[in-house]
């Protein structure tokens, strides 16, 4: 079985994964990104442990439900590689919160890592938490923020308790240009799951989604982070209605002539028995800049397009929107962007 075997063949894995860097996508972007990808994994999951233990572990995204009574969409982009152009992940924000998406998610390689680039990022989600808090909360006598659809709410939250529900996973150039520190310093952990609490079922225990996102950034999982799965540390602590994946790294190619990394071909196995163990609904990935849609043993794999303005310049189907149904099922549809960077 590859799980039993995994250990003992990481070495190779480890190497193969070394040469697959040299193999990458974003050939668009900065050349460093197609050769390196800055902090290796073994640092960044060891970092990425500590914070997850403290701060993550048994989190539970309470959403009020009578706001989404039992139902919710969350929105999913890829690869927006910012940089003093934020316009398309702008646009993301905004068509999250005019459709009522429950959660953000996006796919890796966020920003070229230039600091100047993560102050237009930083400033670009501090607006994005403005309006989602303008249109969800209103101030109560106390000066604290309650939710518009619960105004029994007397004790709220101060601003900085309020999560704008924005999660990435990293991705390869989110680490060039010694990125890591940067990308750190804003989202803290480079792995991580969560709860989302949709409903209580006749006993009176909670109905629950799963969100697992997965440091995929060096085209390997790395031996720490193989290990903390193996022992279970993202299999949450419930049993799921639906549970979704984050990847980075592409599992498959969209096609065999497609240029790009995807992962040593033991620990693709090992992916693809653990994405079964999860009992996963939908594996997101992005990295390739190429659409694919596919299913491996009852999973659904969605590879997105870049959402880049400069890897993809005209309108286009870049997003994906899943809607999550009172009754579990799920469906899903592409979504349009329009923004075109001013020439």
């Amino acid at each position: 079985m590859v799980r039993t075997t995994m250990k003992t063949k990481y070495i190779l894995i480890a190497a193969l994964a070394a040469v697959a860097l040299t193999q990458t996508s974003c050939e668009k972007v900065s050349p460093a990104g197609v050769l390196m990808a800055g902090t290796a994994v073994e640092d960044r999951v060891k970092m990425s442990s500590l914070y997850y233990n403290q701060y993550l572990h048994d989190v539970v995204i309470m959403y009020d439900l009578a706001q989404t009574e039992g139902e919710y969409s969350f929105l999913v982009g890829a690869d927006s590689h910012i940089t003093t152009d934020p316009g398309r992940m702008d646009e993301m924000l905004k068509i999250g919160l005019d459709g009522n998406d429950l959660l953000y998610a996006h796919l890796g390689d966020i920003a070229d890592t230039k600091p100047e680039y993560y102050i237009v990022l930083d400033s670009l989600l501090g607006k994005g938490k403005e309006r989602y808090v303008v249109k969800y909360y209103e101030p109560n006598e106390h000066g604290r923020w309650c939710r518009k659809s619960n105004p029994s709410d007397v004790y709220g939250e101060s601003y900085d308790e309020i999560k704008f529900p924005f999660y990435p996973v990293v991705g390869n150039h989110d680490l060039t240009h010694n990125g890591w520190a940067m990308w750190c310093n804003l989202f803290h952990s480079s792995f991580y799951e969560f709860d989302v609490i949709v409903g209580y079922d006749d006993d009176g225990m909670g109905i629950y989604d799963h969100f697992i996102f997965l440091d995929t950034a060096s085209g390997t999982l790395g031996k720490t982070q193989v290990d903390l799965i193996e022992q279970g540390l993202l299999d949450g602590d419930h049993t799921y209605r639906n549970t979704f994946v984050f990847s980075h790294t592409n599992i498959f190619r969209p096609s065999s002539m497609q240029f790009a990394s995807t992962f040593a071909r033991e620990e693709t196995f090992f992916l693809l028995e653990q994405f079964e163990k999860w009992n996963a609904d939908i594996v997101f990935c992005g990295h390739v800049h190429k659409w694919d849609e596919r299913e491996y043993n009852l999973v659904t794999y969605l590879t997105l397009d870049s959402m880049s303005e400069r890897n993809s310049p005209e309108p286009g189907d870049y997003l994906v929107r899943v809607h999550v149904h009172k009754d579990g099922t799920l469906t899903w549809e592409r979504v349009r962007m329009n923004y075109v960077a001013k020439k």
